[in-house]
């Protein structure tokens, strides 16, 4: 028997040290609810999820991208049928003008409004939404992905010569000029027509490329929830195991400790 080298005293208190250290990393995981509390836990999935934690980013923003050219195409969409109404009534007062039971009286009352609505088509091609015009004919490229790509936005154009021919230099005072004004406002309806099935077209494929986006974040989260997200029970059963056997590790030392008093009595 030996009394300057405890060998029992010092594999126990080694023993008690790793399993402290598993206890404190069992903790750490729980207190976090995360597995990868450093890179140490496990190098791979630690570069993994970083790479899908930014990807995840860059799909959030992708995300509002899509949705404010959803919002802008809306917008566009809530001129355009205004704008429609507008063109039907002009229409509808070239027709009346063009009754001949009318004095030209009545044409010029016809005129006034006729006059105010040109001007209300002309305003709203000059509207703009956030600083960007949304009827000038300029297309956009919306990011629809978190590698940047995009998609070609169809530009909606209210300032050609279709329409600025229904707004400016013509008027109904006379039957001529009513023909004539009859006619440019049904070729600008017709354009109109075609412009707002360019913003449903747009609006449609936005929608897809939305939900897609949405479902890809959904699947990515999944993905990365199941490399660094801590299973709680199964964690709770880890950090039990190891609070017992640091309980009995911290006894089974004291015991190691204890045990060379028995060289006193053979002293004694």
């Amino acid at each position: 028997m030996v009394i300057k080298t405890n060998v029992s005293a010092l594999t126990a208190s080694r023993n008690l040290l790793e399993t402290n250290k598993s206890l404190s990393s069992s903790l750490a995981r729980l207190s976090s609810g995360s597995k990868l509390v450093n890179p140490a836990d496990n190098a791979g999935g630690f570069a993994v999820s970083m790479r899908l934690d930014a990807q995840l980013s860059r799909i959030a923003a992708a995300e509002d991208n899509v949705g404010n050219a959803l919002s802008f195409s809306q917008t566009q969409d809530g001129y355009l049928k205004k704008v429609a109404k507008a063109l039907d009534r002009l229409g509808e007062l070239a027709m009346l003008s063009l009754d001949e039971t009318k004095s030209s009286t009545d044409r010029q009352l016809y005129n006034t409004e006729f006059v105010n609505l040109q001007q209300f088509v002309t305003a709203a091609s000059e509207r703009d939404f956030n600083g960007v015009s949304m009827f000038a004919g300029n297309g956009i490229n919306v990011t629809i992905d978190s590698e940047a790509s995009t998609f070609n936005y169809t530009a909606c154009n209210l300032t050609s010569t279709t329409f600025t021919n229904a707004t400016s230099g013509v008027d109904i005072t006379t039957t001529g000029n009513a023909t004539t004004a009859l006619t440019r406002v049904k070729d600008a309806l017709t354009e109109l027509a075609s412009q707002r099935a360019k913003v449903g077209a747009n609006q449609s494929a936005l929608s897809m490329y939305h939900e897609q986006l949405g479902t890809l974040k959904d699947n990515l989260t999944a993905a990365n929830s199941r490399i660094k997200d801590v299973d709680v029970a199964q964690e709770s059963t880890t950090y039990a195991k190891f609070n017992i056997l640091a309980q009995a590790g911290t006894a089974m030392l004291s015991q190691a400790n204890s045990s060379s008093q028995g060289v006193l009595r053979l002293l004694g």
